[in-house]
């Protein structure tokens, strides 16, 4: 019984050392915002509202040099499914190879990545005003889907791709998107994508692209997308257009504009404009933005302005 002991021991001892050998490395970060918002024409009732969110994380080199991650952020305002669950996705970084990432929840495509990337202080041109976002190109994006990017084959070049499997409902096939970034200029960034959404039954392809060029403290853009869809006069058309100023390390503003453009004649062309301004002061940040939106959703003469403030805390 004793040499019994003695062995049960030592294993137990060498099992110890070797999970302290492989620990990955943890760490917890989060964040909490109070807001307030409102809207011309609409009834929003209480326009205070509150965001909290806490990632836990965990990161493991292998001994291959690969580097293996995970992470998931509980949100106690998402009231779906598995209520408080907002974000899972495991990542393995290989190195010159590129990164992988597995999106279990609160994934994001290339394109959906890209649907706007104008220099702003807190919000787009087209947000905040109810239905103006509806027919902003974007791009396919779901649970349990996939993403791949290299930023190692070329200096300031990173191409990325994305994979969405489909489940017959939220994703009636499957779908693809691809695209690439150039940042070799200092100050300069330009991308492109194309892909094609099948979350629907009638497929839909998207191509997109924008140019942002940073010159002091100035920040220029402009971006035009497209979106071809299966079905008759559905085609949509997107252009943006922005600037935002660093008045200081701590303080931004910015204003911005869009257009969308409809096949269906019997639509107006969506225009917005939108000012934003944010001030940071050590871990909190108060932003604000206004935005005024013509022809929303290409009904005519359906304009509406609204605004969205937020004091942000990251811990």
């Amino acid at each position: 019984m004793n040499n019994l002991k003695k062995i049960g021991l030592t294993a137990l001892a060498g099992a110890l050392v070797s999970v302290s050998a492989n620990a990955a490395e943890l760490s917890v970060t989060g964040g909490a915002s109070i807001g307030f918002t409102g809207e011309e024409q609409q009834t929003t009732g209480n326009g205070w509202s509150m965001n909290d969110g806490i990632t836990f994380s965990a990161s493991q080199e292998m001994d291959n040099g690969w580097t293996v991650s995970t992470s998931m952020v509980f949100d106690s305002s998402d009231t779906a499914a598995g209520a408080g669950m907002d974000t899972r996705i495991l990542t393995i970084d290989m190195g010159d190879s590129g990164t992988f990432t597995f999106s279990g929840d609160g994934g994001s495509g290339v394109l959906s990545a890209m649907d706007d990337k104008m220099p702003t202080a807190y919000e787009e041109s087209w947000d905040i005003i109810t239905g103006a976002d509806t027919n902003v190109p974007g791009g396919p994006s779901s649970n349990n889907m996939m993403h791949y990017s290299n930023s190692s084959l070329m200096d300031g070049v990173t191409v990325s791709a994305a994979y969405i499997p489909s489940d017959g409902t939220t994703q009636v096939e499957s779908s693809a998107d691809y695209g690439i970034t150039y940042t070799g200029i200092d100050g300069l960034t330009v991308g492109a994508g194309a892909g094609e959404n099948n979350a629907a039954a009638a497929s839909v392809d998207i191509t997109n692209v924008y140019a942002t060029y940073a010159i002091d403290a100035f920040t220029i853009g402009v971006q035009a997308s497209e979106s071809d869809s299966e079905t008759a006069s559905a085609d949509v058309d997107f252009s943006a257009y922005g600037v935002s100023y660093a008045v200081s390390e701590d303080l931004s503003l910015s204003i911005g504009m869009s257009t969308l453009d409809f096949e269906d004649t019997s639509k107006s062309d969506q225009d917005a404009t939108g000012i934003s301004m944010s001030y940071t002061m050590g871990s909190m940040t108060l932003s604000a933005a206004h935005n005024s939106v013509d022809n929303i959703g290409g009904t005519n003469d359906a304009d509406r302005s609204g605004y969205d403030l937020s004091l942000a805390f990251a811990f």
